[in-house]
């Protein structure tokens, strides 16, 4: 078992890094639009210029990052967006976030788009085929919606006598909340629980749905992966220890903050493969001839140490289940 040290925020100072790129680029080098829904996050940043390092590329040295991190306000993207395009870019990096990647391909058919997606990137028609994606987007398929039946499922074992499972979604990521609506009815009516959905895109929404979640007395909560829960993991945590709820995400983030469990690809590979996959157009790769990747690694994380404030006892064989038990 180990431990794992709290991710922290990069705080303000994230904010300013486009416009310090901007005033300090040095004259000639390449520029990537990095362009993320969520809060800026140090593991995730640090994961994707890993990639680029492992193309050839360091930022500041050979290659300009800008950074935009749109902290759930997916309604910010198509200006960011615009602005990328007009000053013509070299690649737009759009990792983990679906709403920004759709609105980076209805933004330019012509710049490079290297996405990390939960939806399946050929049915939202940004590629042809995974294994030949044509046109000038390619990237990660992480799977988010197709696990979710299997964390509901996890969520079940764990809480055998819980029925009642709240749904947290974020309304303003529509194609999400769709998918994980259709995923998660079909999963409870196997498994013989109630879902009940309740909708957030605000924090001062979250407070709101959880005054309904423990009003409707729900016995479990899942909250839906989407980039602006992952910036609010804080209020997410403290919320569910307040109101002695067991909830789950699908990315280990919301576990380390102290949520009950999560189960998830690792969204850190996906980032580092976004940087990969950036720093190899950079070199002259097409996106058209570079495969859409699906992942290899998913980690089901359990917070014991939530579990026994809860009073919640883990069957040893789910423990030795997971791939990493936080004390």
């Amino acid at each position: 078992m180990k431990r794992r040290d709290f991710i922290t925020l990069l705080g303000g100072a994230a904010a300013a890094w486009p416009l310090a790129a901007r005033a300090q680029q040095p004259a000639g080098l390449p520029v990537v639009g990095f362009v993320n829904g969520g809060a800026a996050m140090a593991s995730r940043g640090a994961a994707f210029r890993e990639g680029l390092s492992k193309a050839g590329f360091i930022e500041g040295w050979n290659v300009m990052v800008e950074y935009h991190w749109l902290e759930g306000h997916y309604d910010r993207a198509p200006a960011v967006l615009s602005d990328l395009v007009r000053r013509s870019v070299a690649v737009i990096a759009t990792p983990g976030s679906d709403p920004v990647s759709l609105a980076a391909k209805a933004a330019t058919a012509k710049i490079p788009i290297v996405f990390g997606m939960a939806k399946d990137p050929v049915a939202m028609g940004l590629v042809e085929s995974f294994s030949r994606p044509g046109g000038n987007s390619t990237g990660i398929n992480f799977f988010a919606h197709e696990i979710e039946a299997k964390l509901l499922g996890l969520m079940h074992e764990l809480l055998p006598k819980a029925v009642r499972f709240a749904v947290l979604v974020n309304p303003s990521n529509a194609t999400n909340t769709e998918a994980t609506t259709k995923s998660l009815h079909e999963a409870a009516r196997s498994l013989g629980l109630e879902v009940l959905f309740f909708n957030a895109s605000k924090p001062a929404e979250i407070d709101t749905a959880f005054t309904a979640i423990v009003r409707e007395r729900a016995d479990a909560l899942f909250i839906a992966g989407d980039a602006f829960f992952t910036s609010r993991r804080v209020q997410l945590a403290t919320l569910t220890v307040r109101d002695r709820i067991p909830a789950s995400f699908p990315g280990r983030d919301m576990a380390e903050a102290g949520l009950l469990m999560s189960y998830g690809a690792s969204l850190v590979d996906m980032f580092q493969q976004v940087g990969i996959y950036t720093g190899s157009i950079l070199k002259g790769a097409k996106p058209a001839d570079l495969p859409v990747i699906q992942p290899t690694k998913f980690e089901f994380i359990i917070n014991l140490q939530t579990a026994k404030s809860l009073g919640i006892e883990v069957p040893p064989t789910l423990l030795s289940r997971a791939d990493e038990v936080i004390e």
